[in-house]
């Protein structure tokens, strides 16, 4: 198993610095790389437990903090108190902001001797797999797993503009979209808005809907946690990734 673990900050693009957690798997690679995107609460102990997962896996993964603009740092528990702080965190989130971090953590991939620059995935959760679909969208990785993504059907973007759901076309590589059946803050028509936005522009996708899980179905440290749904997603993420980012 993987324990080579690394708090990194990231100079970004216009000069700030946005923070990240790194794991690296076993061997001198070059290996694939995935970033890895936190929910509303940070990277937090939840995410980076994800992180190492993905590391033991065979990836460079990294989960950069995308509320370094106003909240670096922050790890939240799955408390009243801390969903109150990570919507408030992100109630401020700006899509071209969010799409700006992507390219800069991708970027930073690159510049790593140790990961192969053309061979880059993103998964993501939330909030998470809202940006990791706009990921997908707006940059070149080959390959995007986004695990209950709210608001890409939303008629606006992050922060107002462009609706993600608008941006499918640009979508360069494959992706999954996983949600849960009993999921109210994604009804089931946002996710038919999204499968046929998919299928409209030829995007190679696969929607997974599992009946019995709920948002947040795939955090052990969360009352909506759904053992066998999670497992199956992260089995097809992963095969998703040994076809894209290995083949």
């Amino acid at each position: 198993m993987s324990n080579r673990t690394e708090e990194i900050q990231i100079t970004t693009s216009n000069g700030e610095t946005m923070g990240g957690y790194l794991a690296l798997p076993s061997g001198d690679g070059p290996h694939p790389a995935v970033i890895v995107y936190m929910e509303i609460f940070g990277v937090n102990d939840h995410i980076r437990d994800v992180t190492r997962r993905v590391a033991d896996e065979g990836y460079v993964a990294l989960a950069p903090d995308y509320f370094h603009r106003t909240g670096a740092g922050m790890q939240l528990a799955y408390d009243d108190a801390g969903m109150a702080e990570g919507m408030k965190q992100l109630g401020q989130l700006k899509a071209d902001q969010m799409i700006a971090d992507a390219k800069d953590a991708i970027a930073y991939l690159r510049s790593r001797s140790d990961v192969i620059g053309d061979r880059i995935g993103a998964m993501g959760f939330c909030i998470g797999g809202h940006m990791t679909y706009l990921t997908a969208c707006e940059t070149d990785i080959v390959a995007a797993a986004s695990y209950y993504g709210g608001a890409i059907a939303a008629e606006e973007g992050p922060g107002g503009g462009p609706s993600t759901l608008s941006r499918t076309p640009r979508i360069a590589g494959r992706i999954h979209c996983y949600f849960g059946g009993k999921d109210a803050l994604i009804p089931m028509h946002r996710v038919d808005a999204v499968r046929s936005a998919l299928e409209a522009a030829g995007i190679e996708h696969e929607i997974h809907i599992y009946d019995e899980a709920d948002h947040g179905f795939h955090c052990d440290q969360r009352a909506t946690y759904h053992e066998a749904s999670a497992k199956d997603a992260w089995r097809h993420t992963f095969e998703l990734f040994k076809q894209t980012l290995r083949g």
